[in-house]
Parts: C-alpha cells; sequence; structure tokens
C-alpha cells in the first residue's frame, strides 16, 4: 500500500463532530427531568456512580497519554493500556461520557451519550488504523489481531518496568481532562435548574 496516500486521521474534524453531537444532545438534557428523582436515593446512586465514571475517565486518558504522548503515528505501542486495547483513550472518553448520563440521573440519556460517543470513535478508530496498517504494516497487523479495537480485555494486560513520556503531550492531555471534569458542575447546575423549576421539562428515565 503506497503509505504517501493514507494520511492521519484528522483530528480536529473528529472533536468537531463530537462538540455538535453534544450540542444536539443538549436540549433532551436540558429539557429531561429524571424519573429516578422519586425516591431520591436512586437519583443519589447514579449521580455518585456516574461522577465515579468521570474520574475514572480522566485518570485513564492520563495513563493512557503516559504511554502514547510523543509516540503516536511514529510506533505500534503495545504496553499498558495499549496491551488491553487499541484505542483506550476512546474507551476512556466513552466511560467519561457516560457518566455525564448518569449524573444526570438518566438511563436513557446514558445510553444515548455513550452510544454515539462509542460510534464516532469506533469510526474514527477504524480510519486511524489504516493509516497505522500502511505505516508500520505487519507489526501493527499483528497487533491488531491479537488486541481488541475499544472494548477492552484485561487478561492481556502487560508492561515494561519504565516508561519514557512527553510532558507536553501530558500538558496537552490535562486542559483536555478539564472538558471532562466540568461535566460534575453542569450536571449539578442543570439538576438545580430543574429543582427550582426554572424551565419546563419533561420525565425520562
Amino acid at each position: 500500500m503506497n503509505t504517501q496516500a493514507v494520511k492521519p486521521v484528522n483530528q480536529t474534524l473528529r472533536i468537531t463532530i463530537l462538540r455538535l453531537s453534544f450540542l444536539a444532545v443538549l436540549p433532551l438534557m436540558l429539557f429531561s427531568r429524571s424519573a429516578w428523582m422519586d425516591p431520591e436515593w436512586m437519583f443519589d446512586i447514579l449521580e455518585v456512580m456516574g461522577i465515579f465514571f468521570v474520574i475514572f475517565a480522566v485518570l485513564g486518558r492520563f495513563w493512557s497519554i503516559l504511554y502514547i504522548g510523543g509516540h503516536k503515528n511514529r510506533t505500534v505501542m503495545q504496553d499498558g493500556p495499549y496491551s488491553i486495547c487499541r484505542h483506550p483513550l476512546y474507551l476512556f472518553s466513552t466511560i467519561g461520557v457516560l457518566g455525564l448520563g448518569m449524573m444526570l440521573g438518566s438511563i436513557v440519556l446514558t445510553v444515548l451519550l455513550g452510544l454515539l460517543t462509542f460510534v464516532i470513535l469506533s469510526v474514527t478508530a477504524r480510519k486511524e488504523e489504516q493509516f497505522l496498517r500502511a505505516e508500520f504494516g505487519d507489526s501493527y497487523k499483528t497487533y491488531e489481531q491479537r488486541v481488541p479495537r475499544i472494548w477492552p480485555d484485561i487478561s492481556l494486560f502487560h508492561t515494561r518496568n519504565y516508561v519514557e513520556f512527553s510532558v507536553a503531550h501530558l500538558k496537552g492531555n490535562f486542559f483536555d481532562a478539564l472538558v471532562f471534569l466540568a461535566f460534575i458542575p453542569l450536571a449539578e447546575l442543570m439538576e438545580w435548574v430543574k429543582e427550582e423549576n426554572l424551565i419546563a421539562t419533561f420525565l425520562i428515565y
């Protein structure tokens, strides 16, 4: 395959599509009220689980960047999080979005947001792999035959004792992490607006 004909995926386009998808779902998030508010303890359980998912996602993204930062599209990373799935950053991003749906107290929103994110990132991953196959040949083909794309296989985990990471890439991931952490106050703000009946809402499970 001619590697010159296969270019790396335009990540700006991926981010734009995710943002537009979020804006499309935003009215549903804003004007719906969790049907699990009564009894309130059910909503509280979902909310706590959602916060846990978001924090887990942020930590997972940092873990992934420690391994791939500075090495992306330069080598076939197969250690740490990349030993259990080929796109751990996409895995943890999906987990973070699932957390937002849980914090809103809605199973429907959790599934909708998670599925939408997973589909977009899966399509992106497939396109990225076209470049990686062209760039690394059999090395990547062997890797993808052994390791799942996004859904992890924990039994495959392995890592080296030492990892060289890029401080610049780690800083960049810090700002990405702020987006996920912003889900927490965003969900709290939406909950307050609905509890105060500042907008008309409908019930959603």
